[in-house]
């Protein structure tokens, strides 16, 4: 490692003395820039020339951003398979919100037409989400049920919740208080500040107020270990990792033990998770999984979006830009100019 400015810049050279085969370029420069425009006229300018989906799903560049310096002809852009679920996470263990109640998850679970999402701010990029987990992660070959996008459905649920809609509010009411929530979001992504202003209306549909707050990413983070949220937007750990790593994390702190600590049979969920990971053989383990996802899917603990991809925005000469299997590397070492 060369210069390290801290949260600027750090160069990394080429290891001359490394036994195994040697990179191809000499050194890589990275540089913090602010997702968004910033980050769009700094490649613009050619002050930086590479982008990529950082580790927590935030693409620095929005979809036109990529296609204008797709356009320019001095770029390409290059997306990986499906590496990873986009989700929102509903915090059942919030007592003092709404979102603690099962039928009230449910019904939002119905709000989230993630078809239209796909098509008309992903631009086709990443396909609906189904379930938690895509059936290309590993010991996942089964089908859950999906919660399909179903107004009336999400009203009814609601109705039963004691939820009620007078004909001179917006607004549902439960003893003389409103259902208002929060959404919170990773300022550095367009596409979650846009899908979050698209479900705003959608609830408000059925009666539910939709707050939006975009936060950084580290407090985002922190809000998902203190439980100071009713529903924020996140992703499974990916490919490499799953469904042991997310799986393991619906019991820890900094993953997501405050939005399943309101499900009533949590201890013999988190039982059920440890057995699961010991055993053996394949079947019986994917069997495993499938029962403890399905409860998980009944509370409505995570509504799935998408099937996120990693996505790189690299010179035009810059050959042999690939994935691993992993979402928090990139194999510098194998890309080389012409």
């Amino acid at each position: 490692m060369g210069q390290h400015n801290k949260d600027e810049s750090a160069i990394f050279n080429k290891n001359n003395q490394y036994w195994g085969e040697k990179s191809k370029l000499n050194k890589v420069e990275t540089k913090v820039k602010p997702a968004g425009e910033t980050a769009f006229l700094s490649m613009k300018k050619g002050e930086t020339n590479f982008a990529f989906t950082d580790d927590r799903g935030t693409d620095s560049l929005d979809k036109d951003s990529l296609n204008q310096l797709k356009d320019t002809g001095q770029y390409q852009v290059k997306r990986s398979q499906a590496m990873n679920t986009k989700m929102i996470v509903a915090n059942s263990g919030k007592k003092d919100s709404a979102i603690s109640d099962k039928q009230v998850r449910q019904a939002l679970g119905h709000m989230v037409n993630r078809e239209k999402i796909a098509k008309d701010i992903l631009d086709k990029q990443e396909k609906p989400a189904t379930q938690l987990f895509a059936k290309n992660v590993t010991d996942i070959n089964f089908n859950l049920p999906t919660r399909h996008y179903d107004t009336k459905k999400a009203q009814e649920l609601l109705d039963k919740a004691g939820w009620k809609l007078s004909k001179d509010r917006q607004v549902r009411q439960k003893d003389g208080k409103e259902l208002n929530l929060t959404l919170y979001y990773d300022k550095g992504s367009s596409t979650q500040k846009e899908q979050g202003e698209y479900l705003e209306a959608e609830f408000k549909k059925i009666g539910v107020k939709l707050d939006i707050n975009g936060e950084t990413s580290d407090k985002i983070a922190e809000r998902r270990t203190s439980g100071d949220y009713d529903l924020m937007f996140n992703q499974t750990w990916g490919l490499l990792y799953d469904p042991q790593s997310t799986m393991a994390a619906f019991k820890t702190k900094t993953g997501y033990e405050s939005a399943i600590s309101g499900i009533k049979n949590k201890a013999q969920l988190y039982k059920e998770i440890d057995s699961a990971f010991k055993i053996r053989n394949q079947q019986e383990r994917s069997k495993a999984y499938q029962h403890i996802l399905k409860q998980i899917d009944d509370e409505s603990i995570f509504i799935p979006i998408s099937h996120g991809r990693m996505t790189v925005a690299a010179p035009k000469d810059l050959q042999k830009v690939s994935f691993t299997q992993s979402q928090y590397e990139l194999p510098f070492n194998e890309m080389q100019y012409k």
